[in-house]
């Protein structure tokens, strides 16, 4: 039986299709080859010594999250991170680097920042996810409004306001900004346990790689 020129277009369509599959999953699984070999190098750009962290500086498992004050996820998964470090008591560092990838929150950063200045970072941030919803809604961001809520964190706003223009911390967040791009960062959170990069976004993913390393390392 002869060919129809209908069938010949669909095996070329599906040809295509194939072959565009095929060349995104290889390009995938080769900047997840690349993500992962600069994460894990001895000289990776995971963290630098002016990066915010909880937990011992001796724990032998490290999580790493880039993360934006703006951002929903990062807001929905700090009391899992936390609840995932409370599981492994003096096991495990977090650190936290900048990602401000939403309009307005490069504010954010900056204010972390000074707050961090007072001793206050963390009671900084937990009001900013708290107060999230109503300061940076993505169809009309207004970062302004986080001034108002501040003094809940029990820093010295004005003083916020003089040392978040010292140009140190804008080079801290550009520094960030700047490792993030090396490590692939494009979405937030974006997590890294001793330098393996969270390939398989989830809550889950993210318990089963932790807990791994942890019986690796203990």
């Amino acid at each position: 039986m002869p060919v129809s020129r209908l069938q010949i277009v669909i095996v070329a369509a599906a040809s295509m299709a194939l072959a565009f599959v095929l060349a995104a999953y290889i390009y995938s699984a080769q900047r997840e080859d690349a993500i992962r070999a600069v994460s894990e190098a001895e000289d990776s750009p995971l963290e630098r010594e002016y990066s915010v962290s909880e937990g011992p500086a001796d724990a032998r498992v490290v999580l790493v999250e880039f993360f934006d004050p703006a951002c929903e996820t990062c807001r929905e998964f700090h009391p899992y991170v936390k609840k995932l470090l409370a599981a492994h008591p003096g096991k495990v560092r977090l650190v936290l680097r900048y990602a401000p990838l939403h309009q307005g929150s490069d504010t954010m950063v900056l204010i972390l920042e000074a707050a961090r200045r007072q001793g206050r970072f963390w009671e900084t941030l937990e009001v900013m996810y708290a107060t999230q919803p109503q300061w940076a809604s993505h169809h009309q961001p207004r970062p302004e409004l986080i001034w108002q809520f501040l003094p809940d964190a029990g820093v010295d706003v004005e003083r916020i306001r003089k040392d978040m223009r010292d140009p140190d911390m804008m080079a801290v967040m550009h520094q960030d900004l700047a490792d993030g791009r090396v490590l692939g960062v494009r979405r937030t959170p974006q997590f890294f346990v001793n330098g393996k990069p969270l390939l398989s976004f989830g809550r889950r993913q993210l318990k089963s790689l932790l807990d791994s390393e942890v019986a690796a390392r203990y």
